[in-house]
């Protein structure tokens, strides 16, 4: 193959914190590479180095050779004619990328004006191609839709069709599929994967995701604190990995060919902690927990029947839940899953009584609510609470944690000044949290803590049922381990009863007693945990665990069931 992107011993230096440092890869022709590890790795302020895209705070050192051409040297000018040309990037979150304003076929045809000097009309038809290429259906008519009209995946394709307009010679990936269904990712990185061949593209594909490596790349580069640890060929990186810290990233990711459940084990969490000789980590196993056996002969906590809820939109109304029952019992999680639209968010919302339901009942606690208003409706929400899947857009960033974690128990009246005080202090406890956190804001705070944090706020006022929408989505494998046995931790403690929304199904197998898959709007199979991953009878069921990445070789085994020694990374450590 031949060597089109080649980094020398690359630094990117911010002040008072050093990002990179000594980066050294090569990336070919046609193949991809992916750069693997845990937010603030350094990952993100590679690929921005590549684009030269980083803040003028920001310094850099080193060479990053493009068709051998050292990137660092180029005016800003010559940059510009190379950035979204010969070499482009598919940024994390499509819908602040995008802008708002503009049809996505302008934006497409941005580039093609700006790099290709194409007319109006030949730039329009070229962008139709180019939607047509990343499978977006009707391109003709859609061309002149905005942003807002298309689902999450759909803006994602506009995305990979802005990066690949021009044809680039590389491609920068950075997390292009984080937060998408199981079956949009598969497509997404179908999609990455044919274009790379058909365009003979290098592919930089930066992810936490360890299943989407194991599928979709030749090699991989693993980094932390800033330097790269180990690289090898993906099959000889998953199946003999040297480094420890690669082996703690395997160990704490889930994947479906584990058969892995809370209640016969707990997963391995990576601590990370600084000292004089520099970043460290270690990896730990908690210990087991002796759990309550299930009471499934008891009355159920929440019983749904026949629920339908409808809302009204500009082209008309939406079916969004069409006949769902389902039954949740104290102390199990029922997991809940399905693609975008299917319902799950709508049906949350109406258990919540956040919307009305148009047809059937809730039964809470063996008490019909479906009609409830004031402070009936009050009194159900002290005892049904939800965790959302982003903390920090959940949390008020002008208010202390102290103020947040009390407000709650000020809402619904729940004792004096004193044992409010007392309660938010023992919650802090309960998830981890030092208690100087009180007096912080949540911007101070990593996105694992401001999780925790959103724990706590809907543990605080001991609730019976928790709605947990996706807590995980958007965290790394070794936070993702951390507030998922958090969770069991606590639910084994406090009694509770969870709705575990995910679009990760790995997620759902480990952490649920039952399992309930929604396709529009309708519930297409229910049934416990070990039936719907081994013997699942609806074909939705079977689409949705197909596309779910393929087996990634294990070395949970290899890792002590209790503590590994501390693991100190200096830079004569890197490979």
């Amino acid at each position: 193959m031949t060597s089109l992107l080649t980094i020398n011993d690359l630094r990117v230096t911010f002040p008072g914190h050093e990002a990179v440092r000594g980066l050294n890869l090569t990336l070919n022709a046609g193949e991809t590479l992916a750069l693997v590890g845990e937010s603030s790795c350094g990952k993100s302020a590679t690929a921005l180095s590549l684009m030269r895209l980083l803040p003028d705070s920001a310094r850099l050192q080193g060479e990053i050779l493009f068709d051998g051409q050292n990137l660092l040297t180029l005016s800003d000018a010559q940059m510009r004619q190379r950035r979204g040309n010969q070499l482009s990037m598919i940024f994390q979150e499509p819908m602040t990328s995008l802008n708002p304003v503009l049809s996505i076929g302008q934006q497409i045809a941005e580039t093609l004006h700006v790099h290709q000097q194409l007319t109006p009309a030949a730039a329009r038809k070229r962008a139709i191609e180019l939607l047509d290429l990343v499978r977006i259906p009707e391109p003709a008519r859609r061309v002149d839709d905005y942003p807002h009209n298309l689902s999450g995946g759909q803006r994602q394709r506009v995305m990979i069709a802005m990066a690949v307009a021009c044809q680039p010679r590389l491609l920068i990936a950075d997390e292009p599929t984080t937060a998408l269904d199981v079956t949009i990712q598969a497509q997404i990185l179908a999609l990455l994967d044919r274009l790379r061949r058909e365009l003979s593209m290098g592919l930089l594909l930066i992810t936490h995701d360890l299943g989407l490596v194991s599928q979709w790349a030749d090699r991989v580069a693993v980094m932390y604190a800033g330097q790269k640890v180990e690289e090898a060929a993906t099959t000889q990186l998953f199946s003999t990995p040297q480094h420890p810290y690669t082996r703690g990233l395997l160990g704490t990711s889930l994947h479906m060919d584990q058969d892995m459940h809370y209640r016969d084990s707990r997963l391995p969490e990576i601590h990370h902690q600084s000292d004089a000789q520099g970043s460290a980590f270690s990896l730990i196993t908690p210990p087991p927990l002796v759990h309550s056996p299930r009471q499934t002969d008891q009355q159920p906590l929440l019983s749904l029947r026949d629920i339908h809820t409808e809302y009204q939109t500009a082209q008309g109304k939406v079916s969004a839940v069409n006949g769902v029952s389902l039954d949740i019992h104290p102390g199990e999680t029922l997991g809940l899953v399905g693609e975008s639209g299917c319902g799950k968010s709508t049906l949350s919302k109406t258990i919540l009584r956040l919307l009305p339901t148009s047809q059937g009942s809730i039964i809470f606690d063996g008490e019909d609510i479906t009609h409830h208003s004031g402070s009936r409706l009050a009194s159900l929400r002290q005892r049904v609470q939800m965790i959302f899947q982003d903390p920090y857009a959940s949390l008020n960033p002008r208010h202390s944690i102290q103020h947040i974690l009390e407000t709650p128990l000020v809402v619904h009246n729940m004792g004096s000044r004193a044992e409010r005080q007392r309660a938010v202090r023992e919650i802090l406890d309960k998830v981890g949290l030092p208690q100087r956190s009180l007096e912080r804001y949540p911007h101070e705070f990593s996105g694992g803590q401001r999780q925790r944090i959103g724990i706590a706020r809907a543990l605080v006022i001991k609730p019976s049922l928790v709605i947990c929408d996706e807590p995980v989505s958007a965290l790394d494998v070794s936070i993702q381990a951390q507030i998922l046995n958090l969770l069991v931790e606590l639910k084994n403690e406090m009694g509770l009863a969870l709705l575990f929304i995910s679009h990760d199904l790995a997620v759902v197998r480990y952490i649920a007693d039952n399992v309930m898959v929604m396709h529009n709007g309708n519930c297409v199979e229910q049934g416990d945990s070990y039936r719907i991953w081994h013997q699942p009878q609806h074909p939705y069921t079977r689409k949705l665990i197909d596309a779910v990445p393929g087996a990634t070789p294990r070395t949970a085994q290899e890792i002590p069931a209790s503590t590994t020694p501390t693991v100190h990374l200096t830079e004569r450590q890197t490979a």
